[in-house]
């Protein structure tokens, strides 16, 4: 009979089967009314699930983090248990859960809209408030699908046509209604809680498919308790305030328009960001030894088949026909075959690796329209590429160097602390089981040696092999993925890059594939809402404006500018006939940060009085120890007096 080993190493021994709450009741009556669902064996099951055997067990509570999938799932459940009784005749098709929250997909005539959201919501606590049980069974395929016919449920039915015959179709009651479900679920419809809320509609074609039919989607979001609901409708509201494109068009840095989809329109104060960005990490690459190269844009398709890139990326790239030679192009998505292409151009040494070979490059790939978001996700982009050839021997050294460099480039940036994930085979990839052996145990070993710590994402390198992902997380709570290390050893074989050895013999190079910051266009996305637009001196594109109080300090306020021009300060002057306040709400909705202030006072005297953005107080200093203070302030941190950058 069943011994059940529980997380503290201690053993329970059993007679007969046991379910999960038979467990948890035998430990404590506290546990019993805690357990919400348990781990068996590491697989996430009910608690009414049967333990015949042996069996390690791990109860889930509601403060556990594998809680919130379960309570954003069984919330699904709700929603469409809630709209088929408010509106009959309504299909379900899918509801996961998903980041945050949850959806489901209804068929209605009539699509859904907010407006239908109190009634929905109140109807959902009504079903959560009874608390009926979630009870599986399994059935048999082709009664499954009659019982969904039956009830006008073709979606459903279509769903159990399409899968697998050896697939174990399972339902899943909440009192009268039912649903088709893997699961697992919790105890009841109780265990959501009232920490939810809808959010918004979709349409969404069946399947994805736009051949398909148009779907109805309803968003929302469940947390475990209504303080962390509370915390994420702020983090909504604190985003949307943030939102780049709104403090993008405020501060006048860029615009996106239909004749270019998923380009951006750089305009100058946005492109002086964008410089003074790239201007930073450029010196830091050649800090750290990089050598900078420029590769083309256009690239004949025979290249991308022997990169692997045709067969595995194909869907993503632009293609240009010349017809007149016959050829396909192909608009470069990445770098990394050109830069092969610089390391195979003539013999290359051993002594001379690792070489480390950067590009900001700029790259295309298709994304579909909808996805598009801001300069967060687009069409165009730079890539701040790198990649480094090397020996095995040196995969530690360079990936300890890497994390090294990154982490002062982010805390620079003003973000202190990141998480690395290890992200290793995806199901699409080249290479052999044996190379992805050998290249994961690489990258492991490289992280113990550098005393790097992450988590696993499994299943999501790259094509061409593991990789570490760099995961930031900015002011308001939220994470974005940027950084990235791969180990490569497929592209240099299927490129044929190789180097002389101390032995003589030819070798082939480890390629490491490495960016810290993504694409440049996300990542000023991300900074603009990182600072809601008000940048540090150093990274603002109008550091100072020279406002004037009255018409005779114009002259003064020339004066003022030049002096702050020729300190390295991107300055301009106010001299309209405005009213200072004015002119202070003005530049304040720009987002300047530094306001310099003049009248006649300050001529006489030489000073100026220098007001802070989001400030009402104003600090009056001689010209000559304003212009040095905010020069130092200025100063990018890799060029303040004693910093190491190398």
């Amino acid at each position: 009979m069943p011994a059940i080993t529980l997380p503290d190493g201690s053993e329970r021994q059993f007679d007969v089967p046991v379910t999960g709450t038979t467990v948890a009741e035998a430990i404590g009556p506290g546990l019993a009314r805690a357990a919400l669902a348990m781990k068996l064996d590491g697989k996430t099951v009910d608690l009414s699930t049967l333990i015949d055997h042996d069996a390690a067990i791990v109860f889930i509570t509601r403060r556990d983090p594998d809680a919130l999938e379960m309570i954003r799932h069984d919330a699904a459940h709700v929603l469409a248990e809630a709209v088929q009784t408010l509106y009959p005749g309504t299909q379900v098709t899918i509801g996961p859960s998903i980041e945050n929250g949850f959806y489901y997909d209804f068929a209605r005539n009539e699509p859904f809209t907010p407006d239908d959201f109190a009634a929905i919501e109140a109807k959902m606590r009504e079903i959560v408030a009874k608390g009926a049980p979630f009870v599986r069974r399994e059935i048999d395929r082709d009664e499954a699908i009659a019982f969904f016919q039956a009830k006008g449920e073709k979606y459903k039915a279509q769903l159990i046509q399409d899968l697998p015959a050896t697939e174990t179709i399972s339902l899943y009651s909440q009192g009268d209604w039912v649903d088709l479900c893997r699961g697992p679920h919790m105890r009841s419809t109780a265990d959501v809680g009232g920490a939810f809320k809808l959010m918004k509609v979709a349409g969404a074609y069946w399947r994805g498919d736009h051949r398909n039919a148009m779907l109805s989607r309803i968003y929302g979001t469940a947390w475990r308790d209504q303080k962390e609901l509370d915390a994420y409708l702020h983090q909504l509201e604190e985003a949307e305030r943030r939102d780049h494109r709104k403090i993008g068009k405020e501060m006048d840095l860029f615009h996106i328009q239909e004749e270019a989809v998923g380009s951006i329109f750089w305009h100058p104060k946005g492109w002086k960001l964008y410089r003074t960005v790239e201007a930073y990490l450029r010196r830091r690459l050649d800090a750290a030894g990089y050598q900078e190269v420029k590769t083309p844009q256009l690239v004949d398709r025979s290249l991308w088949e022997k990169s692997g890139h045709w067969d595995n990326y194909r869907q993503n790239m632009f293609i240009a026909q010349v017809e007149e030679e016959d050829k396909f192009l192909a608009l470069k998505p990445m770098n990394c075959p050109c830069h092969v292409q610089i390391f195979r151009h003539g013999m290359r040494s051993y002594r001379e690796l690792p070489l480390r070979m950067a590009e900001f490059g700029s790259c295309h790939r298709y994304e579909p329209s909808g996805a598009l978001h801001g300069i967060m996700r687009v069409r165009a982009f730079t890539q701040d590429d790198a990649h480094i050839f090397c020996t095995e021997d040196q995969i530690a050294v360079e990936t300890a160097r890497f994390v090294e460099l990154l982490s002062t480039v982010y805390r620079d940036f003003g973000f202190p602390d990141f998480r690395i994930k290890f992200a290793d085979r995806p199901e699409a990839r080249i290479g052999s089981d044996a190379d992805w052996d050998h290249a994961e145990g690489a990258l492991r070993e490289a992280c113990a040696i550098a005393g790097v710590e992450y988590e696993l994402n499994p299943g999501e390198g790259a094509f061409y092999g593991p990789k570490l992902e760099f995961v930031l997380r900015d002011a308001i709570g939220r994470d974005w993925q940027c950084g990235t290390l791969q180990v490569d050893p497929n592209l240099p074989e299927r490129l044929d890059a190789e180097y002389v050895g101390e032995d003589g013999a030819r070798h082939r190079p480890i390629m490491l594939h490495r960016a810290i910051l993504g694409s440049f266009e996300r990542f000023l996305g991300i900074l603009i809402e990182q600072y809601a637009g008000r940048f540090p001196l150093w990274l603002a594109p109008v550091q100072a404006v020279v406002a004037t109080i009255v018409s005779d300090a114009d002259d003064y306020a020339n004066e003022v500018a030049a002096a702050f021009a020729r300190a390295g300060l991107s300055v301009n002057t106010d001299l309209t006939n405005q009213k200072i306040n004015a002119k202070v709400r003005e530049h304040s909705l720009a987002h300047v940060p530094v306001l310099a202030v003049v009248g006649r006072k300050e001529a006489e005297t030489r000073t100026v009085a220098l007001r802070r953005l989001g400030s009402q107080a104003q600090e009056v200093l001689p010209l000559d120890e304003a212009v040095v203070r905010l020069a130092s302030e200025a100063t990018p941190p890799d060029l303040q007096p004693g910093r190491q950058t190398a």
